[in-house]
């Protein structure tokens, strides 16, 4: 396991844990981001992480990128 910001861009990852406090787990859950699920690295740029998951690209900070653990 590793957290996502040290995956591939382009390639496609399985989520296998979301870490963090409650809120911040219920947080990434409504955007997607589910144990089991998908996730696909677009690029990193300026402390934002894109990704892309469910059919959507998502920009999210670096330090949330890394509670998603791929």
């Amino acid at each position: 396991m590793m957290p996502l910001t040290l995956a591939d861009p382009g390639e496609e990852n399985i989520i296998r844990k979301v870490g963090g406090s409650a809120e911040v787990k219920r947080h990434l859950e409504d955007l997607g981001f589910v144990a089991g699920g998908s996730v696909t690295l677009v690029s990193t740029l300026n402390g934002s992480v894109i990704v892309r998951v469910k059919d959507s690209r998502v920009a999210i900070n670096e330090d949330l990128a890394r509670r998603i653990m791929i």
